[in-house]
C-alpha cells in the first residue's frame, strides 16, 4: 500500500507540474507571437505565418508569382484576433509560388470475394508548394516575411562610428 500511495503521489506531482508548466509557456508565447492567418484553399483550412512553406492542392500560377488568397478566416498578432463570419471582410494573404509538384501515388485497389474481380488503380494529386509572403488583416495592419526574418538593426551614423572607435584608431585618424 505504501509503494501504491508513492506512486499516485508521483503520478500527482507530474501533472501539477505539467499543468504550472502549459499554464506558462501559454501566457509567454501570447505576447510575443508573430501575426498569424487561417486561410481557406482547396478544401482545406491552414494556419500559417509570414515565410511559412506549405504544400496546398494545385493553384494556379508558374513558379516565382503571386497568389492573393481572400478566403481569410481569422487572423491574429499577440493578444488581438479577428474571426470572420464565416469570412473576414477584407483580409487577405499573398503567397508565391515556388514549384508545381504531384504528390505520393495512392494506390486504390477494389476487390469483391469470389468474383474474380480484383481492380487496381493509382492517383498522384497535384499540388503547389507555396511561401506566405504577406498577411494584411482587415484593419490594413500587415506582416511581411522580410520583416519576420530580419530583425530590427540600429541605423549607424559616422558621429557613431567615430564614438565607438578605439583610441589608437584616433590617434591614427588625427596624424594622417
Amino acid at each position: 500500500d505504501r509503494g501504491a500511495a508513492k506512486t499516485i503521489f508521483r503520478r500527482l506531482q507530474s501533472t501539477l507540474n505539467h499543468a504550472q508548466f502549459r499554464h506558462v509557456r501559454r501566457s509567454e508565447m501570447k505576447a510575443g507571437r508573430p501575426m498569424y492567418a487561417v486561410i481557406k484553399t482547396g478544401g482545406k483550412q491552414y494556419r500559417v505565418e509570414p515565410s511559412d512553406k506549405l504544400r496546398v492542392d494545385k493553384l494556379a500560377g508558374e513558379p516565382g508569382a503571386m497568389v492573393d488568397i481572400k478566403d481569410v478566416l481569422m487572423v491574429g498578432e499577440g493578444d488581438k484576433t479577428q474571426v470572420g463570419a464565416p469570412m473576414l471582410d477584407g483580409a487577405s494573404v499573398k503567397l508565391e509560388v515556388l514549384e508545381q509538384t504531384r504528390n505520393d501515388k495512392i494506390v486504390v485497389f477494389k476487390k469483391k470475394r469470389r468474383q474474380n474481380y480484383r481492380r487496381t488503380h493509382g492517383h498522384k494529386q497535384q499540388m503547389t508548394v507555396v511561401r506566405v509572403a504577406e498577411i494584411a488583416d482587415a484593419n490594413g495592419n500587415k506582416a511581411t516575411a522580410e520583416a519576420a526574418k530580419k530583425p530590427a538593426k540600429e541605423k549607424s551614423t559616422k558621429a557613431n562610428a567615430d564614438v565607438d572607435a578605439p583610441a589608437a584608431d584616433k590617434e591614427i585618424k588625427d596624424g594622417a
